[in-house]
Order: structure tokens, then C-alpha cells, then sequence
């Protein structure tokens, strides 16, 4: 009797400390808010030829800016909503697993601002964002790790077409189809998977 006692409390002991230890925000909002403005972003690059490496950067680089200010807002009103910090352990062990691939992606774009040669840089970025999201899927639900493959198998594939020369769309279209559709797609995903999940 005692010795079941003593396993079922361990059970919930452990249980809590993992649900304590993983990032439990509602991410569909965050892709959703994302997605939407990938691919805006996207369409509007395109359609005023916004192509020159420099502007090319400065563009991307105030649309990140925007998505990263939005996503902070939409995690504060759900903080709030719920009655926590902001800044929980979970969020922080999220925002140090983000940061290096998403620093490294900030440099690539100063190298280009200099260099030129904005072609290759949507894919960089998709791929970085990638490793980027699967590190910080190892404190996220699962799923998360899974589309920061995609996003690493897609910036690969995009290089290699470039490379092969089978790939001569606009870099706007990258950056549309990957960190806009794709984004938006798995919002809508998670709309359905995450509303089912607090329900049962």
C-alpha cells in the first residue's frame, strides 16, 4: 500500500516538474500573427522590386523586428491572461535556445549589407531559423522540433536548386513561402490541435 503511495506521488511529482520545465504558451497565435505578415511582407518586397542587397536587408530586418514585437506582446497578454511572469523559466530556456541561430542570421545579413549577394541569404535565413527552432524545441511541445526540420530541410533544398540553377525565383518568394505560408499553415494547424488538446 505504502510502496503504491510512494509511486503515484513520484508520478506527480514528475509530471509537474516537466509541465514546469516545458514552454506551455499557445503557439498558434504566435505562427498565425507570423505567417500573416511573412507573407505580406513577402508580396509587398515583390511587387516594389525591393532587391538591392542593402534595402533587400533593411526590409527583412524591420519585418523581423515587427514579428519579434508582436510575438512578445501576444506572450505578454497570455502571461497576463493566466496570472504569470513574462519571464518564466520555460520562456528563458526558449529565448537562450533562439538566440545563437538567430544572431548568426543578423550577421549574415550585415555581411550582405556590405558584400552584396542577397540571393543566397532567404535560404540562409530559412535554415538558420530552422536550427533556431529546433533548439528550442527540446522545451516546447512536441511538433516544434519537427518544423524546425522543415524549415533546415527547406533552406538545404532551396541551396542546392540554386547551386544546380534550377531554382530563379525572387528571394521575396522564399522568404514568402517559408516564413510566410509555412508559418501561417501551421498556425491554422495548431489552432485545431491545440484547442483539442485543452479540451481533453
Amino acid at each position: 500500500m505504502q510502496d503504491n503511495w510512494a509511486t503515484e506521488h513520484l508520478q506527480v511529482i514528475r509530471t509537474l516538474m516537466e509541465r514546469s520545465a516545458v514552454y506551455r504558451r499557445a503557439l498558434a497565435p504566435l505562427m498565425t500573427f507570423a505567417g500573416v505578415l511573412g507573407t505580406a511582407a513577402a508580396a509587398f518586397g515583390w511587387k516594389r522590386q525591393i532587391d538591392s542587397p542593402r534595402t533587400f536587408v533593411l526590409f527583412w530586418g524591420i519585418v523581423s523586428l515587427i514579428a519579434l514585437g508582436g510575438a512578445l506582446i501576444l506572450v505578454r497578454r497570455q502571461a497576463l491572461r493566466a496570472g504569470e511572469p513574462l519571464w518564466s523559466p520555460p520562456t528563458r530556456r526558449v529565448s537562450q535556445a533562439l538566440v545563437p541561430c538567430l544572431v548568426l542570421g543578423a550577421v549574415a545579413g550585415i555581411f550582405v549589407w556590405f558584400q552584396g549577394g542577397s540571393e543566397l541569404l532567404p535560404a540562409i535565413w530559412v535554415a538558420l531559423y530552422g536550427c533556431a527552432l529546433h533548439a528550442a524545441g527540446f522545451f516546447m511541445p512536441r511538433g516544434m522540433r519537427l518544423f524546425g526540420w522543415c524549415f533546415v530541410a527547406a533552406g538545404a533544398g532551396v541551396l542546392v536548386l540554386m547551386a544546380l540553377q534550377k531554382w530563379d525565383f525572387s528571394p521575396h518568394c522564399v522568404m514568402g513561402l517559408f516564413f510566410g505560408l509555412l508559418h501561417l499553415a501551421y498556425g491554422i494547424y495548431l489552432y485545431f490541435t491545440e484547442q483539442h488538446r485543452t479540451a481533453a
